[in-house]
């Protein structure tokens, strides 16, 4: 007896969520021309509406989802590329203009060595040492390799 009003009762259940998941849409539109849908029919001009449902495909919504995040990984390695790529770019241009003033530098350097007659460094006292003509030879030099090593 048990058996049998447990089976009726499972078999009651499933004959309802059946009713539930095949249920029947209705479409009308009222006197002002709004469209309504409903899951029962309301008035004389009720339009019922075919609902096709399928069972999820558990693969192709994985491969899907699997595609969508390789997609984006793809998109963060391609902003990041970029980024570091817009770095590298600031970087040379900074070291560029740096190389740019220190020629600048080294030629003018150069140019007051030509030009002068007498040249000086300031000792630790603060007073000026003259060169000899060997030190301005060196200092000379020394600007020259400047030159080669920035403006080249």
């Amino acid at each position: 007896m048990i058996r049998k009003t447990v089976l009726m009762f499972m078999t009651a259940a499933l004959a309802f969520s059946a009713t539930a998941v095949a249920g029947e849409i209705y479409k009308w539109t009222d006197d002002e021309g709004n469209v309504h849908y409903e899951d029962r029919p309301v008035g004389q001009e009720v339009e019922r509406v075919a609902i096709n449902s399928a069972s999820t495909n558990n693969s192709s919504v994985r491969a899907s989802i699997d595609a969508r995040r390789a997609r984006e990984d793809a998109r963060a390695d391609a902003r990041s590329q970029r980024e570091q790529d817009q770095q590298r770019a600031a970087e040379a241009e900074q070291l560029a203009a740096e190389r740019a003033e220190k020629c600048e530098e080294s030629r003018n350097r150069m140019q007051s060595y030509l030009q002068a007659r007498r040249l000086y460094k300031e000792g630790d006292d603060g007073e000026r040492e003259y060169l000899d003509e060997n030190q301005i030879l060196d200092a000379r030099d020394q600007a020259q390799d400047d030159i080669q090593a920035y403006c080249n």
